[in-house]
């Protein structure tokens, strides 16, 4: 694979971030949920976010 440019690493930090935000907002909401199903969906969400954050820092190695 070729070497990353300094800008494919600064939006690569950026969509990490984000990530990262999404993964503790929806954790969060989950949290707070009464309903099961919406608990449910939250709780899958950051579950997607994570693995997103995970797919995105392979690309850093």
């Amino acid at each position: 694979m070729s070497e990353l440019s300094e800008l494919d690493v600064q939006n690569l930090r950026h969509l990490i971030g984000g990530s990262e935000t999404c993964q503790a907002k929806f954790s969060a909401y989950a949290k707070q949920s009464s309903d099961q199903q919406v608990k449910q969906y939250f709780e899958q969400a950051a579950q997607s976010a994570k693995e997103n954050k995970q797919q995105l820092m392979g690309f850093l190695k």
